[in-house]
């Protein structure tokens, strides 16, 4: 069965992406942020994964409103990305893990969720941007990788609840894996943030904080917010948690706090990185439902 070491939140906006090519590490402005990563590759060194199942939520690269799928894995040898317009540099091509995706796809989808399937797949900067964070060095790959799309763009999107239920589904469908592969769990996304509207540049602090408390030690309590709660308290973008609800439901019951750095601001937007280890190192399977 393959081992899930661990899982890691992150935030994934834009301008990250461009501090990094600029080479902004030591920056007044950017030096904080980026110390908080170095624990988080300390860890990814001493558990060398072999594989990183990435979600992260799609911002028009690969999907757009004219179709837009609750929930997609890709299946393909390879993740492209392409300019967004950020100014972004194009990343080289991340390396996918086939077998190992649709072994999830298939898991998933006897456990009654409606997946889209990809074999071809872009990858925007809310895949590429983590991935540079956690593995620095330019078209540095030491992993294979599995992106998860989630919806948060499109209304309807899918309940805290429902995304719980999805990173249980996850766990369940690693744990069945008839590898010994390594897999490391990446969220992406947040925290609170809106940059649009009356409320645009909206940060909640003590929301934020609420919710990586809760992430470690009850993560289910999570699953009371609705989608227009979300919002309220974190922001119309806020709604990217999804992504480290999902994350943190395929980690088990039981996971150790490792690391923990919370950053305001970074291009209007509360950032954050954590680091969770699940109990001796493996997934406990958990399958309670809600």
């Amino acid at each position: 069965m393959a081992k899930i070491v661990g899982g890691i939140a992150t935030s994934h906006i834009p301008s990250i992406g461009k501090a990094i090519a600029r080479g902004l590490y030591d920056d007044a402005s950017w030096k904080d942020f980026f110390d908080g990563y170095k624990p988080v590759h300390q860890w990814l060194d001493q558990v060398q994964p072999d594989v990183a199942v990435v979600i992260y939520n799609d911002h028009g690269l690969n999907f757009f409103l004219d179709k837009m799928p609750t929930f997609a894995i890709g299946a393909a040898p390879e993740y492209r990305n392409e300019d967004e317009g950020w100014g972004l540099p194009v990343a080289a091509p991340f390396p996918g893990d086939p077998e190992l995706s649709w072994h999830l796809i298939e898991s998933l989808v006897a456990d009654e969720f409606d997946i889209t399937m990809c074999q071809e797949m872009l990858v925007d900067h809310a895949f590429t941007v983590p991935m540079a964070l956690l593995w620095p060095g330019k078209n540095r790959r030491p992993v294979r990788t599995v992106p998860v799309s989630i919806n948060t763009v499109q209304i309807p999107l899918a309940t805290p609840a429902r995304c719980f239920k999805l990173g249980q589904a996850i766990g369940r469908a690693l744990a069945s894996f008839n590898k010994n592969e390594r897999v490391v769990l990446v969220g992406t996304g947040g925290l609170s943030h809106q940059l649009d509207g009356t409320r645009a540049g909206f940060i909640n602090k003590k929301f934020d904080r609420m919710c990586i408390e809760k992430i470690v030690k009850d993560p289910q309590f999570l699953t009371r917010f609705s989608i227009a709660d979300l919002i309220r308290e974190s922001g119309a973008q806020g709604v990217e948690l999804l992504m480290w609800i999902v994350m943190r439901a395929a980690l088990g019951d039981q996971v150790s706090e490792i690391h923990t750095s919370y950053h305001v601001p970074v291009s209007n937007t509360a950032a954050a990185v954590m680091v969770l280890e699940t109990q001796n190192g493996v997934n406990n399977g958990s399958t309670d439902p809600l």
